[in-house]
């Protein structure tokens, strides 16, 4: 099965100049989505991590799903003032604008590995300040697993070069 197949691609959104990688095509059919998560279960394997982290809020949807399959605890990565509890927080760049990430301080224990997944990766901002979460928090981060990657953007190139384990299921170009 290609999954590219699955991805739409819509041109000036969220404004002009963006082309937007539409996952909702890809999830709303049943046999790519479970292929999808079968992928990233298989990618995971490579890796030991206590526990698996996503980024809101397309990350949830393949993060929770890899999470009850591997019977290991989820964590949320969640937007600015989302979580009730102490945080930890880190502001990061987006490709279009700045942002805020957030997670529970007793998300993450002390020398726990963590893997984080997200639906895809750009310039790689939020990815980094998802890293950056779980090592406020004292834990590891064990690698991330992305859907898409933006190959042209450098986000995952850039997680390599800080010595971060990366896994992609799909290439595209980022424009």
């Amino acid at each position: 099965m290609n999954l590219k197949d699955y991805i739409r691609s819509i041109p000036d959104y969220p404004k002009k100049g963006i082309l937007f990688r539409d996952i909702t095509t890809l999830i709303k059919d049943e046999k790519a989505f479970a292929e999808t998560i079968n992928l990233i279960v298989e990618k995971s394997k490579k890796y030991e991590f206590d526990k698996v982290a996503a980024i809101e809020s397309r990350g949830f949807v393949f993060a929770s799903a890899v999470s009850y399959i591997l019977k290991k605890p989820f964590i949320m990565l969640r937007k600015k003032d989302k979580l009730p509890a102490d945080v930890h927080s880190v502001d990061f760049e987006l490709e279009y604008g700045t942002a805020t990430i957030e997670v529970h301080k007793d998300s993450v224990n002390e020398n726990e590995s963590v893997l984080i997944i997200d639906d895809l990766i750009a310039t790689g901002g939020t990815a980094e300040a998802a890293a950056k979460l779980i090592e406020l928090s004292k834990g590891k981060v064990a690698a991330f697993i992305f859907v898409i990657n933006l190959f042209d953007l450098g986000g995952s190139d850039n997680l390599l070069k800080k010595n971060y384990k990366v896994e992609n299921l799909i290439n595209f170009p980022g424009h």
